[in-house]
């Protein structure tokens, strides 16, 4: 048994609970004939065909070049054809150091890829500012993206070097995702359609996710009968049996949530309300490959809200809100003083009551934004905080309240 498949096996039986499942193992591994999968950030899946190489997904803008170097290990073939799964920057970069070698390859993608490198373009500055707040980095974002050459619609199948390539659009994590089967070798590549952990459906810093049209993709999935499945994100997992446990609980859980909210929603609830009610089915939490690790069911919640009902929350007093410091401001002169705040803030957080903790800390900074006490209180507030949160997410905005 190889490193990879030794790991999969650990963390898919609840083994392997110290080493996040997203760590880059740089390490390659032939998991069917002819197709081998590279773990980096994001993974690459290669299959070496008689016209040369298949690969999807090539890489992250930071990785590109050690990724590459596991593929090389593999086979020596010239890039024929490369499948982006989406286009986050994670996934979709590297083609260009295989060009340098052999000349042009084929790109192919969804429709929508374009129109997210276009997004991308015109929002560099914000995304670098999510990057550093989410995986706390300084990388620069990404001026150019390799373009696709050929884009689909909906299905779309390849033959390359009598191997047979079937790809298909899902809205799930993103407006643009395609999962690829391939029949023979009986190995699905689902792109981040399934990346060790709950779904990154609810991300609150980035655009619309889509909970419902994910679970669908992944119930397409389970009739194939996958004896490998290749995620976007952490080892495969092999065997028929585990593959449609990973796939069928994914999809359970985003179903749940999905039905939950809708349901509350048309009752006319308001979004503090339905946040309050909504649960994930425990069982399913606890699965090693559904822990909320990166993304979290409460936010899943919040993007079925925004998908359906926009950004309104219920709350009449939100609707047009007054300016934050101006609020703070009123509360404070109410507490009767900053430092009341602060303190009873400090108490709440002492008392692992973290939300309205943050809360009163935050109004404390917004009423005296120069208070030097008042910000490193707050730092502390939120960096107690970010200590019990288990999604990364959660974790690096906690985080970067120090920072920003």
């Amino acid at each position: 048994m190889g490193a990879v498949r030794d790991l999969a096996e650990r963390y898919f039986s609840g083994d392997e609970k110290t080493i996040h499942p997203f760590t880059p193992r740089l390490a390659v591994e032939e998991i069917a004939p002819r197709v081998a999968f590279a773990s980096s950030f994001a993974n690459v899946t290669a299959i070496d065909t008689d016209e040369g190489l298949v690969l999807v997904d090539t890489g992250s803008f930071v990785l590109a070049a050690p990724t590459k170097g596991l593929v090389r290990i593999f086979s020596q073939r010239a890039l024929h054809t490369a499948i982006f799964t989406h286009g986050h920057v994670d996934h979709c970069f590297g083609v260009d150091l295989y060009e340098a070698e052999h000349g042009p390859a084929r790109v192919v993608a969804h429709d929508a890829v374009n129109a997210r490198f276009d997004r991308y373009l015109e929002t560099r500055g914000y995304n670098s500012c999510i990057n550093a707040r989410q995986f706390q980095t300084t990388a620069t974002w990404p001026t150019a993206f390799r373009r696709p050459d050929v884009t689909y619609a909906r299905d779309m199948s390849l033959d390359v070097g009598g191997v047979r390539f079937e790809l298909h659009h899902a809205r799930g994590e993103t407006d643009d995702a395609t999962w690829v089967w391939l029949p023979h070798e009986r190995v699905l590549c689902t792109g981040d359609l399934f990346i060790w952990a709950t779904p990154n459906a609810g991300n609150p810093q980035k655009v619309q996710r889509f909970a419902i049209d994910w679970a669908r993709a992944l119930r397409a999935m389970l009739p194939l009968g996958a004896d490998v499945l290749c995620p976007g994100h952490g080892p495969p997992i092999f065997g028929a049996e585990h593959v449609r446990a990973a796939l069928d609980d994914t999809a359970s859980l985003l179903e749940s949530l999905h039905a939950q909210t809708l349901a509350l929603m048309n009752e006319g609830a308001t979004l503090d309300r339905v946040l309050s009610e909504v649960r994930a089915p425990p069982h399913l939490l606890d699965r090693p490959y559904l822990r909320p690790i990166y993304d979290e069911p409460e936010f899943i919640v919040r993007n079925v809200w925004r998908l359906y009902g926009g950004w309104y929350d219920g709350n009449p007093a939100h609707l047009k809100p007054g300016a934050d410091r101006a609020l703070a401001a009123e509360i404070a002169a109410l507490a009767g003083g900053t430092p009341k705040l602060v303190e009873r803030a400090q108490t709440l957080s002492a008392r692992g009551e973290h939300a309205l903790a943050c809360h009163l800390a935050e109004m404390a900074h917004l009423a005296s934004p120069s208070d030097r006490g008042i910000a490193k209180a707050r730092v502390a507030i939120y960096r107690a905080r970010a200590d019990v949160e288990t999604s990364l997410m959660a974790k690096g905005i906690f985080r970067s309240v120090g920072d920003e």
